[in-house]
């Protein structure tokens, strides 16, 4: 296509031979996958869920954003005044058709979005009855806690602002967290794996999931929370299930 169309513009309209080129090259990137937007594809079982919800309201938006554009765009290129002194434009007090169309579409994408954001929200709250790995997750001012009651009541990992706290989890093995806090609100978060809880003093909550790929990953508070808020950092490090259970066993070892 951009072969055809790029002998037939003038050598001298430079923008119209890029735009010339780039036409195709936007369907060629159109027929390709859709890209992650800034998150990684199956980092953890969340992202399973989360990721075409992701990418479904970043194409609805993009949609409803060219859309105004070309709403805005058109008639200042198309219908605006003429130099010679038009008439002054017919005034309408309204357009019932159209007030329908606008009212009806953006009723049409809330209920959409609204629909799958409930279905994927349930899918990922969704508790399970088998038996897996257990990790108690504390928020505090300013820091975390993360225990492992698997290796024993005092096998507890206690991070500072200075030295935050590395939370281990098993490679492709489902693990629930017990999410707490002792004083005020704080939010467990990893952006990596598409997930946060909050952690509500005088509340349990509970959080599922796998972790799908090894290495590390970075976690945070996302709730303002205090003075050394932007202190509150913790490292996810996913490991084997062979060095998983190996980093109990030195838990129950620094216990004895």
């Amino acid at each position: 296509m951009a072969y055809i169309l790029y002998p037939m513009l003038p050598q001298k309209n430079k923008a119209l031979r890029a735009i010339a080129l780039l036409i195709p090259a936007l369907f060629l990137t159109g027929c390709s996958k859709v890209s992650e937007l800034g998150f990684p594809e199956g980092a953890s079982s969340v992202n399973d869920q989360s990721l075409s919800l992701w990418q479904g309201a970043w194409i609805t938006a993009g949609v409803v954003g060219v859309g105004t554009l070309i709403l805005i765009l058109w008639p200042a290129v198309f219908h605006r005044g003429k130099k010679d002194g038009p008439e002054f434009p017919k005034q309408t007090q309204y357009h019932i058709p159209i007030e329908i169309v606008y009212t009806i579409i953006p009723f049409i994408i809330v209920a959409v979005m609204f629909f799958y954001t409930a279905k994927k929200e349930s899918a990922i709250t969704t508790k399970s009855t088998t038996s897996m790995h257990q990790i108690s997750v504390t928020g505090m001012q300013w820091s975390w806690q993360f225990a492992y009651p698997e290796a024993g009541a005092n096998a507890v990992i206690t991070g500072t602002p200075a030295k935050p706290p590395t939370l281990v989890v098993p490679l492709g093995e489902r693990v629930r967290y017990t999410i707490t806090s002792n004083d005020v609100v704080h939010g467990f978060w990893i952006p990596a794996f598409m997930i946060q809880m909050q952690n509500l003093p005088g509340v349990t909550n509970h959080l599922e999931f796998t972790a799908n790929k090894l290495g590390e990953y970075p976690g945070r508070c996302n709730i303002l929370c205090g003075r050394a808020h932007s202190q509150m950092l913790f490292t996810v490090k996913v490991v084997t299930p062979a060095q998983y259970q190996a980093y109990l066993e030195t838990l129950k070892g620094s216990q004895a």
